[in-house]
């Protein structure tokens, strides 16, 4: 495995490890915010949307562009942006201005990711090598689950959210290797 797939896994492990902290307790989040069920759904949806529509057209224009790395460095500082907003949310207006900061990272990271990483497979190893990226991603956020859970119950949300951006931040410093080229 060359030093790019390295960087690309350790980076978005870190990236995962922050959104898996608060993936169970999300809803129990946006309740202390003053929202209710339908407000997790909209701030979710927001996300999903921006996301898939911005995938869309982006990915389009990503295939023309030289320096693919920039594009996901870019992406992750967006997210990493997303993890300190959450510091600030105080209704849930706000919560899918954030999920809309999400949802636009997403679409500047992924499709360029997935062409770097793609680019970067070993020959013959392309199947276990994606299927390493998928198990990473699953067992890091079980983690991140079950240590969110843990940090929010002590010590509340925000400083929940102190260690999500935190994670996301020696992730977006890790992805600069990437723009060493």
């Amino acid at each position: 495995m060359n030093k790019t797939m390295r960087t690309l896994l350790l980076a978005s492990a870190l990236f995962l490890l922050a959104g898996g902290l608060i993936a169970p307790i999300y809803a129990i989040f946006v309740e202390e915010i003053g929202g209710d069920l339908l407000a997790a759904g909209t701030a979710y949806a927001a996300f999903s949307i921006s996301a898939g529509l911005l995938l869309f057209f982006i990915s389009r224009w990503e295939d023309h562009v030289k320096h693919k790395e920039r594009l996901v460095v870019g992406g992750w500082l967006l997210s990493c942006i997303g993890y300190l907003g959450y510091i600030f949310v105080e209704n849930p207006l706000q919560l899918v201005l954030v999920q809309v900061v999400f949802g636009i990272g997403t679409a500047v990271c992924n499709p360029a990711f997935d062409g770097i990483y793609s680019k970067n497979l070993d020959r013959g190893h392309f199947v276990s090598e994606w299927g390493m990226w998928e198990s990473m991603s699953f067992i890091v956020t079980a983690i991140g689950a079950l240590i969110g859970s843990y940090v929010a119950s002590l010590f509340g949300f925000r400083i929940l959210f102190m260690f999500m951006f935190g994670f996301s931040l020696i992730g977006l410093l890790v992805s600069f290797r990437l723009l060493k080229k």
